[in-house]
């Protein structure tokens, strides 16, 4: 849900990382600043370091998947038998 307001501190953050993926346009809408990407990326900039966190924009937000890499971890048994 796209907010009203631009977004600050670790709001503007969870909101940018949970849009990160759709890029730096969608997030900066979704978060409250429309089409004022350098507002979006400094203040992002500024909530990160608020909390101890150095970025060097928004790209460093976006996680990528290698090729073959999968997500998450694969539970299998440790034989093949039955008990």
């Amino acid at each position: 849900m796209e907010s009203q307001v631009p977004l600050h501190g670790i709001d503007l953050i969870d909101c940018a990382q949970a849009n990160a993926n759709q890029g730096i346009k969608l997030a900066a809408q979704q978060c409250g600043y429309r089409d004022d990407l350098t507002a979006f990326d400094r203040e992002l900039t500024v909530a990160t370091a608020q909390i101890g966190v150095k970025i060097n924009g928004f790209q460093d937000l976006i996680k990528t998947i290698e090729p073959g890499q999968v997500r998450g971890i694969e539970i299998a048994p440790d034989s093949d038998t039955k008990i």
